[in-house]
């Protein structure tokens, strides 16, 4: 991979993001004095421009190498709902939506780079579906640092701005993706010259759970996301998670069609042609989904209730006894990481 000189790696990940000179500068400085772990731990300090909660002291931070479990990590981190989102993605009806479009525009043997990649769910799916060549790219050293530990070993990372990373050795054509975070993104069309340059020619560009209405990012109508990306190829989120769940290819509609849509899905470039499996059915090997304590259905959270509840009417209440023939299909069983 071909960084930019001054981006320091700590733990196999380039420190290159943009906006963060002088911390970039004392990272270098303290790994080449050979002290990584003051290093790592300004690193796992380091949030995006969202969040607003202080990061946990410095001693706290420390202990992070050490966590056993990526839930372990995260509260060490001081992620708080963030982390609960993370946790349970397995399940939500965003993640299952991402599935969906995977399932509808698989990369084959392209390479695949994950922008704003989070901790690597979309990667790992991929890594178990028999795909090699995987880049994650996030602003967060911290999630790549997660990914890289206890989601998808497999995959490299940078952490770094979508539009002014540094060459991030890429073949081209190329298959793009950014799941949940395209809304959050400020400049829009750079994002999108940036992926479609990623993606080259003949490559693939697909965001999907792109908010059209959400005060926590910078939301567009339908027409203003599909003029963005130069495409009429959408999908209504939730008829994605549907259409995962039931089994069948999902249904595109016109942009004018998609105003009263939560979220939407855009495939930009080649559409490829669907996976040879079935990513409907988990993998192997399956656990409870811990979202059930005591036989009941508890979410984590309130926020993480008042989104997803409503859209999640494929998991009972209650644990139900006997398990049905589709309980993977339905997330009732789950492939939780193998430290989760």
């Amino acid at each position: 991979m071909t960084l930019a000189v001054d981006a320091p790696v700590v733990d196999g990940i380039p420190f290159a993001r943009a906006g963060r000179d002088d911390l970039r500068a004392e990272v270098a400085g303290l790994v080449a004095a050979g002290e990584t772990d003051r290093a790592r731990v300004l690193l796992l300090a380091d949030a995006d421009d969202w969040w607003t909660a202080p990061p946990p002291p410095p001693e706290q931070l420390a202990l992070v190498p050490f966590a056993r479990t990526l839930r372990e990590a995260m509260a060490l981190l001081g992620m708080g709902r963030v982390a609960d989102y993370f946790a349970h993605r397995w399940s939500d009806p965003t993640h299952l939506a991402g599935l969906a479009l995977l399932q509808a525009h698989w990369p084959g043997d392209r390479p695949v780079v994950d922008v704003a990649c989070g901790i690597g769910a979309h990667l790992r799916e991929l890594a178990r579906r028999g795909v090699r060549d995987l880049l994650g790219v996030d602003v967060v050293w911290a999630k790549l640092w997660l990914a890289r530990r206890f989601v998808c070993p497999s995959a490299r990372y940078v952490c770094a701005d979508l539009t002014a990373a540094p060459s991030l050795a890429v073949g081209t054509p190329a298959y793009v993706m950014c799941h949940d975070a395209f809304y959050f993104l400020r400049d829009k069309p750079a994002a999108a010259a940036a992926m479609r340059a990623l993606a080259g020619d003949g490559g693939t560009v697909v965001v999907g759970h792109a908010h059209v209405a959400d005060p926590h990012g910078e939301p567009l109508p339908p027409e203003g996301y599909a003029r963005v990306l130069g495409t009429d190829l959408l999908y209504d989120d939730d008829e994605l998670t549907r259409s995962l769940l039931e089994g069948r290819p999902p249904r595109p509609a016109p942009p004018a069609d998609l105003r009263a849509s939560e979220a939407v899905a855009l495939v930009a470039g080649d559409p490829l042609s669907s996976a040879p499996a079935d990513l409907g059915e988990p993998l192997p090997p399956l656990a409870p989904n811990p979202l059930y304590r005591d036989g009941l259905l508890t979410w984590p959270n309130e926020r993480y209730a008042v989104e997803y509840g409503p859209r999640s009417g494929y998991l009972p209440p209650r644990w139900p006894d006997p398990l049905p023939a589709d309980a993977a299909r339905r997330r009732l069983l789950v492939d939780l990481p193998e430290a989760w």
